[in-house]
């Protein structure tokens, strides 16, 4: 696949969010909870969501697409605010594409910053996923724990109709307690000795209420926005060039490839605030 030639803008800009819909929100509240004093720029993929069950050959094309367009509009840092695009995409963006873009300019993903930190949360040494087909299928979150943590289980369970429930505003409802269940269910009869379940899919944290209330006592809930917020502040405090690239004026601005109604509305149930939304293109 051949790179076309983009003229990029070279002053400071935003931070750029990318996830294939509404969940990378969860990320970008935490990051922005962490680093307020940051720009950013956030591009919903939404028209082509979910990208759960896509091909790793489909994900990349996608995500490279929305990467190259948040380099286009000043982002000189791009988080893939998604499990999926950071299991099936980031490296070949990393290692093929950002040497020909502008080799500058950085991505990063938001599996390894949890994959760092786990081991230290676990016990009994046996660890559980909870995360879309593709995420599960890509075992991205197996090898990434196992740099850190090598002596570690790990167990992964998909949970298809979780993101449906989220963005049909059906996580508070009774009907979605059998299905929580049942996938918690499924996840400690593979491994009864888990005592730490990582959600490896960012819509999962507005699922915490039913997902706490059947979740065994004692089994420790690890959510990814909080780290990977910590694990950026981490890294701009180490690259400072980078850091100085990034604009420093607390804006954030939303971009969807759906219909900006439809996005500002579903925004609130991840953001508890209204959105002001553009429309992009991509491919």
């Amino acid at each position: 696949m051949t790179t076309r030639q983009l003229i990029l803008p070279k002053r400071p800009g935003p931070i750029g969010v990318f996830d294939s819909g509404y969940g990378g929100l969860t990320i970008l509240h935490a990051i922005r909870q962490e680093l307020p004093q940051y720009d950013y720029l956030y591009l919903g993929d939404n028209a082509r969501a979910p990208y759960g069950t896509r091909s790793f050959d489909v994900v990349y094309e996608f995500t490279r697409q929305a990467v190259i367009r948040l380099f286009e509009m000043g982002c000189h840092l791009v988080i893939l605010g998604c499990n999926t695009a950071s299991a099936k995409a980031l490296r070949s963006i990393q290692q093929n594409d950002l040497p020909k873009l502008d080799a500058q300019r950085r991505v990063l993903g938001i599996i390894r910053p949890t994959a760092e930190i786990v081991g230290s949360l676990t016990h009994s040494r046996h660890i559980g996923i909870f995360a879309t087909e593709g995420t599960i299928k890509s075992q991205s979150y197996d090898l990434e724990i196992h740099k850190f943590a090598p002596d570690v289980k790990v167990s992964g369970v998909a949970c298809p109709f979780w993101v449906p429930l989220v963005e049909y505003n059906e996580a508070e409802s009774p009907g979605a307690d059998y299905f929580v269940k049942k996938r918690i269910d499924q996840l400690m009869a593979l491994d009864p000795l888990i005592d730490t379940v990582i959600l490896g899919c960012t819509h999962y944290p507005l699922l915490l209420p039913k997902i706490r209330s059947h979740m065994p006592e004692g089994i420790h809930i690890v959510a990814q926005g909080r780290y990977v917020a910590k694990s950026l502040a981490d890294y701009l405090q180490r690259h400072r060039d980078i850091e100085q690239r990034c604009t420093r004026g607390g804006q954030v601005n939303y971009l969807t490839t759906e219909n900006p109604d439809k996005f500002s509305e579903q925004a609130q149930t991840f953001l508890h605030e209204p959105v002001s939304v553009d429309t992009v293109t991509l491919g």
